[in-house]
């Protein structure tokens, strides 16, 4: 059977998930009373919550006798390190952009690096049954990415498809054909990508994918380079340098069918299949015979941006809802996720009881917390730093991104305000139709953290953001942080609403009555720029005397809801976010005030 191997590239919600739905049903790779959940690729949890896809998966398909391996890619930046592993694997992508939108910086992102390793493109203009669809002014859009990003002419010779992945059909005209069905793409995908290269040689595979399974171990999943693998066959795995990391036997060879994975006899050159068995080989290694002596080149990575100290959890309440408190298991889970996940770089301190987790983004952090906190781990999380670089002549350098925001008109003006405040310097607008403008900035890092809330709630949650890494630049000064004080609990207890009453004119909360707090814990956000220490915990006094304006109803206003990454960019550098499975919690790094003080006046002698 021949193969063709292609990975699908679109910007978050341009519907590619749906589309490899469609793909999956249409092949008859679901029975005819199969029930199937909406979306079958985005499998854990989180990314069917937020509705990005936050790990590439493979599957695969087949049509008119030859095997299809689909792979459905990341649309963020945050998990690029998946997107430019999991490129090495195939000869073709499809292109999928929004006829509204147009292409999106995370689109321009992946095709970047398609394009740079000779990958041909097929482009798919999806979602043509919108009312403000504009096909072909996004076709020139696409053709103008794809000229900048210095595409070979063959490259920019790309054939192109309309249509509606959420109803299942592809067609060469904007308009939907009678015969509505995907049939086109799936022969323009066996006429356009080639079938994959094969070399001459033993076994050679690069290790692309990793997962734990329960009950066959570490199973990485790749793409055989040249030879055949057999189970029981002894392999040998080399890291980037060539040294030999480790030698055993492959246990079983999985190879996608449909959704499911099933057991093969003989793993074959050019196909996409998962190995189990080895114990210590992962991500970038070159799985190979014994007699292989060079390794595989891995496509390099970029590097992490952003890094944030995980804390053991040492409040009064540590190890009351969650069960896995102590350095060992915290240190042992960023390990576990750091080996298939080569973007994150883990380092530990001196005192074994905090770590340091560098990544590509705070998304890619802050999922990484919520999947730790629903495993059941307590911890405190510091707010996200900026990883800095020096130049040769020991200038200071910082990452610095591109950002895109598609606003109404009427809210362009507080936007440019507020970026220009972070250090951010606008380099293009235009409109982008329905009265609306783009914005292109090329912002420092330093400045966007925590600047997605507070542009949803400028723009009325209207605007659009995208970000995107763009280079190292010198560094651009300093950045007005937070300018409001905390209100700082004085005492262990529990939230009294008559306090919380009582001190409304303080600033707002952001606890509720009834929750535990304790000494240090942040409350609310006062008023004024300086911390303020708080009772909340003084009940009414009760006396037998009634009348009218003694019982005043206490009538609360709602708190502010602070979510994780609400919290993690509101934080200053003293302070921490403490996250069990039940609470998200702000409070001081040193929670004792006499500490404190003499903590801040050691560091204004240090000034």
């Amino acid at each position: 059977m021949s193969l063709r191997n292609i990975a699908i590239i679109a910007h978050v919600d341009h519907g590619k998930t749906t589309l490899v739905d469609k793909l999956l049903q249409q092949s008859g790779s679901f029975r005819e009373n199969q029930r199937v959940a909406e979306r079958v690729m985005d499998s854990n949890d989180l990314e069917k919550e937020r509705g990005i896809t936050i790990l590439a998966k493979a599957t695969s398909v087949v049509w008119k006798d030859t095997r299809i391996n689909i792979v459905d890619t990341p649309g963020h930046a945050d998990f690029g390190g998946e997107v430019e592993r999991i490129l090495s694997m195939v000869d073709g992508v499809i292109v999928l952009v929004d006829a509204a939108e147009g292409p999106m910086p995370q689109t321009k992102f992946v095709v970047g690096k398609a394009l740079k390793i000779g990958l041909r493109p097929i482009v798919a203009i999806n979602k043509v049954d919108r009312p403000d669809a504009r096909p072909t002014e996004v076709i020139n859009e696409v053709f103008d990415l794809f000229a900048a990003l210095d595409a070979t002419d063959e490259q920019l010779d790309f054939p192109i498809l309309y249509g509606s992945g959420r109803n299942g059909w592809m067609s060469t005209a904007p308009e939907q054909p009678e015969d509505a069905s995907l049939a086109p793409l799936f022969d323009l995908v066996l006429e356009h990508v080639p079938p994959p290269k094969v070399e001459d040689g033993p076994f050679r595979m690069l290790g692309t994918l990793l997962e734990a399974n329960p009950f066959l171990g570490r199973i990485i999943t790749g793409r055989i380079a040249s030879g055949t693998v057999k189970p029981n066959q002894t392999v040998k795995v080399l890291d980037r340098d060539g040294k030999v990391v480790e030698t055993g036997r492959v246990s079983k060879i999985l190879a996608f069918r449909g959704i499911e994975r099933q057991p093969i006899e003989v793993g074959e050159a050019g196909d996409i299949v998962s190995i189990a068995g080895l114990v210590k080989g992962s991500v970038a290694d070159t799985f190979c015979d014994p007699s292989v002596e060079t390794p595989i080149q891995a496509q390099p990575i970029d590097p992490p941006t952003v890094t944030m100290s995980f804390i053991v959890n040492d409040s009064p309440l540590a190890g009351t809802e969650g069960d896995k408190v102590t350095s060992r298991m915290i240190r042992d889970r960023l390990f576990k996720e750091a080996e298939g996940n080569i973007t994150l770089k883990i380092e530990e301190s001196s005192d074994k009881d905090s770590f340091y987790v560098s990544g590509r983004g705070e998304l890619q952090l802050s999922i990484l917390i919520e999947t730790m906190r629903r495993e059941g781990f307590e911890l405190g999380v510091s707010r996200p730093r900026v990883v800095m670089q020096k130049d040769e002549a020991g200038n200071l350098l910082e990452p610095v991104e591109e950002v895109v925001i598609d606003v109404d008109e009427e809210h362009s003006g507080i936007v440019v305000q507020k970026m220009s405040e972070r250090k951010a310097e606008m380099v293009e607008m235009r409109p982008s139709g329905g009265n609306r403008l783009r914005l292109v900035f090329h912002a420092p890092t330093r400045g966007l953290i925590g600047y997605q809330a507070e542009l949803m709630t400028d723009t009325r949650g209207t605007a659009i953001m995208n970000r995107l890494f763009k280079a190292y630049e010198p560094y651009k000064g300093e950045i007005a942080g937070r300018t409001n004080g905390v209100l700082i609990s004085n005492d262990n207890g529990e939230a009294v609403a008559y306090a919380l009453w009582n001190l409304e004119d303080r600033g707002p909360m952001v606890i509720e009555p009834g929750w535990k707090v304790y000494q240090g814990m942040i409350v609310g956000i006062h008023t004024r720029d300086n911390d303020l220490e708080v009772n909340v915990l003084k009940g009414k006094k009760l006396t037998n005397i009634r009348t009218t304006s003694k019982d005043e109803a206490v009538r609360l206003t709602p708190p502010i809801k602070m979510t994780l990454e609400r919290s993690l960019a509101w934080i200053q550098d003293d302070e921490l976010v403490e996250v069990t499975p039940k609470s998200i919690r702000l409070r001081k790094a040193i929670l004792d005030p006499n500490d404190r003080k003499r903590a801040e006046r050691q560091k204004d002698a240090a000034a």
